[in-house]
């Protein structure tokens, strides 16, 4: 059990993800500016590339609630060794965070494993202000 209710949304949430492919169990967080936190988890497809990616997920949450800017985001990968979020995934959360955003990767446990801002995730990142 983590303190920090970011990253134990992650853990907790993990344990809902639809894997009976991979058996890869991924949960994310991402807590908005106002405090408010959503959750989601991968779940996979037969189809591999029509799977949803636990941050996805998330991000989707967010936004059905009106959710618009992330402040945090939390990982809960499916073993001992940080999760980062994919390419995919990174830009997704780069839509809606700055980026000296942090992106927390825990154990199932909620144990902090690593900790990085999305700059050093994505690097020279594009995102709606380049469109400005």
């Amino acid at each position: 059990m983590n303190n920090d209710p970011l990253i134990q949304a992650a853990v907790d949430i993990r344990l809902r993800a639809y894997a009976p492919y991979s058996r890869f169990l991924v949960g994310a967080a991402v807590e908005t500016t106002d405090g408010q936190i959503y959750s989601g988890c991968n779940v996979e497809n037969a189809a591999y590339p029509e799977a949803t990616c636990a941050e996805a997920g998330a991000i989707a949450a967010m936004v059905a609630q009106g959710g618009r800017h992330i402040r945090r985001v939390a990982i809960s990968g499916g073993v001992d060794t940080a999760c980062p979020p994919c390419g995919g995934c990174r830009q997704k959360i780069r839509e809606f965070a700055s980026p000296d955003t942090p992106v927390t990767m825990a154990s199932p446990t909620g144990e902090i494993l690593l900790v990085r801002t999305l700059a050093e995730l994505l690097p020279d990142s594009f995102g709606p202000d380049n469109l400005a």
